[in-house]
């Protein structure tokens, strides 16, 4: 595997590819980046990984500073996964400049859930990943759908600005006792991490009552908040939405079955988890 700093060494690496499937991360390996990989093969070849921990999706009192950072780790993992490049450039080198020009995304997309309680994350995610995709130029693209808001607008800006590079979903990697594979997951205490998973049976407990036929939402959204924030959690959003545009389903949308899918952040302890599942 080549591991490569700089913008002009990996167009250089990668000129003339016309089938690059491209991972995104923020570094800190685990088997749901793995996952990643081995389905980036799938579309295309040759397959490239980022390792960038982006300070422009992270809040004045987010944890930037602290997000774990394992370059060496990392680096074995993707070696043994067959990655052909990694570029992991410096603040420096992707932002040799203030980054002034940034793509927001539609307020009615990237203003609600995540981007209510995380002001200017999908803007710093988009703009990265714009940047990213004018570096490596990939065929395909793959993110996880543990990060569902995020797929649909990374997927919607590669729509509307004709980009010519496919996002490919990935399914969420879970533990065997549910709880999805997080970065983050690692700030949580012994204690916390038995507790983890309870966020992911809530979410199978909210989708059986949509799907037994229990079509007041907003009951069900307000028991599983109270639910969660009796075990001592302190939930942002529980929120049943629909697929197409994350907008909450109206009584027509639910009598006419639309493809729902059921969204979560909470915190535990210090630690901020996200999740959902789809109906």
């Amino acid at each position: 595997m080549k591991i490569i700093t700089s913008i002009e060494e990996l167009r250089d690496q990668l000129r003339g590819q016309l089938r690059t499937a491209f991972v995104p991360t923020m570094g800190n390996l685990h088997e749901g980046h793995l996952s990643l990989m081995r389905l980036a093969r799938r579309h295309g070849d040759p397959v490239v990984a980022s390792i960038f921990v982006n300070r422009l999706q992270f809040g004045p009192n987010e944890d930037f500073d602290k997000y774990p950072r394992t370059l060496q780790a990392d680096v074995e993992k993707l070696e043994k996964e067959g990655v052909y490049v990694l570029f992991a450039p410096t603040e420096k080198e992707l932002y040799p400049e203030p980054q002034e020009y940034r793509v927001r995304p539609p307020d009615d997309l990237g203003n609600i859930l995540e981007g209510e309680f995380r002001p200017g994350f999908f803007t710093g995610v988009t703009t990265v990943v714009l940047k990213l995709f004018s570096c490596v130029q990939p065929r395909v693209a793959v993110f996880g759908k543990k990060d569902y808001q995020q797929l649909m607008i990374v997927r919607n800006m590669a729509k509307q600005f004709a980009l010519p590079t496919e996002i490919i979903a990935a399914e969420t990697w879970r533990a065997e006792d549910g709880l999805a594979l997080s970065s983050r997951n690692s700030y949580l205490s012994e204690q916390e991490r038995a507790e983890a998973p309870q966020l992911y049976r809530l979410l199978n407990d909210v989708a059986d009552e949509v799907r037994g036929g229990h079509l007041d939402v907003f009951e069900l959204e307000r028991k599983a908040m109270a639910r969660l924030a009796g075990r001592g959690w302190k939930p942002d959003y529980i929120s049943i939405r629909k697929r197409a545009d994350l907008q909450p389903p109206s009584a027509g949308d639910l009598a006419n079955g639309e493809p729902l899918v059921v969204v979560a952040a909470a915190r535990l302890g210090n630690t901020r988890l996200i999740d959902n599942l789809e109906i």
